[in-house]
């Protein structure tokens, strides 16, 4: 956790009417949907001169849409979701959502600190996931568009009170979302905080390349760069053990189809039916580097991962239940496949992992880029 000195498819008429654009930075806005507060939720939509979109809710900082051409250019949403607001307001697998205040599962709903025990919302069996009962995918976010060095820009700040589903101090956060003129959807964090506390932040965006029912995802290809991964116990727990990814389902050092060995009798995937598992990431943490790489042969469409965070949450959408998405598409089990950059899961409690703990007068940094291109 790299730390520095504190320095829809179918949308109304009504909606339509709303829209506003701005001269020349790259950003249209317009009216998502109500919430029951009568608070207005925007929908932000950034391009570049390529025609690639990226759209945006304030309602989660949620990713709604994000679209790439194919090897004969043409284009397709390649990102899970909704069409309309209603849906993100209700449960549902945090489909493009930032992920707050710690992305994935801490043990048993409490942690120490400083002495100090805290106690958290369970909401994920025995465990809390995703930063409780309310996280920061189900927050209105402030919005405002922003100048970009390459590309248009949105930031997106939210402040969590101090006892929040019982994580201790006031934290700032902002996110900024840029995307570039190299297609790329960068995203960076910042955070700073007025007690000591843990955090964990990421985006839970779910990606089918082959876009809109174009079926699972087993066939996709990646390449992960990560000789260990983080096993699993009950409740998908990390035991604290690093184990080498070598002669085992997890080695993806090679480029390897998703679904090549995704129902070998293993016990980790039993755990997990399927990838929901952390990884190592090589190289030294807070260097933005290549985690990970993802072709779907069919389209020729190529997703790139960089990040500055030392670990990855490869997870193959094997909890999808085939409710239906955007278009009336129905998104069953993995159709859809996540790349959650981030600190280990359960950090708080494993003294051997990377420290999450965030203590006042220092601020909290990472990024992630999500790259497409395409190949042949």
């Amino acid at each position: 956790m790299a730390r520095a000195p504190l320095g829809m498819t179918l949308w109304t008429t009504a909606f339509a009417l709303c829209a506003a654009v701005s001269p020349g930075a790259g950003v249209e806005r317009k009216a998502f949907g109500t919430m029951a507060t009568g608070e207005t939720v925007e929908l932000f939509t950034l391009k570049n001169s390529k025609g690639v979109t990226a759209t945006i809710i304030g309602w989660g900082g949620i990713v709604v849409s994000l679209t790439a051409p194919d090897r004969a250019g043409r284009f397709a949403d390649v990102v899970l979701g909704y069409d309309t607001l209603e849906p993100y307001l209700k449960p549902n697998p945090y489909f493009g959502a930032l992920v707050g205040r710690y992305g994935n599962r801490i043990a048993k709903g409490e942690f120490p600190l400083d002495g100090q025990v805290y106690h958290l919302p369970k909401n994920n069996g025995e465990n809390t996931l995703h930063g409780g009962k309310v996280g920061f995918g189900q927050k209105l976010w402030a919005v405002r568009e922003i100048k970009a060095k390459d590309g248009s820009a949105l930031e997106l700040t939210l402040t969590s009170p101090d006892g929040e589903e019982g994580f201790p101090g006031t934290l700032v956060t902002r996110v900024t979302y840029t995307l570039t003129e190299q297609s790329e959807l960068r995203i960076d964090y910042e955070a700073t905080t007025d007690k000591p506390t843990v955090l964990n932040l990421t985006n839970h965006s779910y990606f089918n390349l082959a876009g809109p029912g174009g079926g699972d995802v087993l066939g996709h290809v990646l390449r992960l760069d990560a000789d260990r991964f983080t096993p699993v116990g009950k409740g998908l727990i990390p035991t604290g053990e690093l184990r080498s990814v070598a002669g085992t389902p997890f080695d993806f050092r090679v480029p390897t189809p998703l679904g090549a060995r995704i129902d070998a009798k293993d016990p980790q995937l039993e755990l997990g039916g399927g990838y929901d598992h952390n990884f190592v990431l090589n190289g030294p943490a807070g260097t933005l580097r290549l985690a990970a790489r993802v072709v779907e042969p069919r389209s020729g469409r190529v997703l790139e991962v960089l990040t500055t965070e030392p670990g990855v949450q490869l997870y193959t959408g094997n909890f999808l239940d085939g409710s239906p998405g955007k278009d009336g598409q129905s998104y069953g089990r993995r159709t859809g496949f996540c790349l959650e950059t981030q600190h280990f899961p359960d950090s708080p409690n494993q003294p051997s992992f990377p420290t999450t703990t965030l203590r006042p007068g220092a601020v909290f940094k990472s990024t992630t880029v999500y790259r497409l291109t395409t190949e042949p």
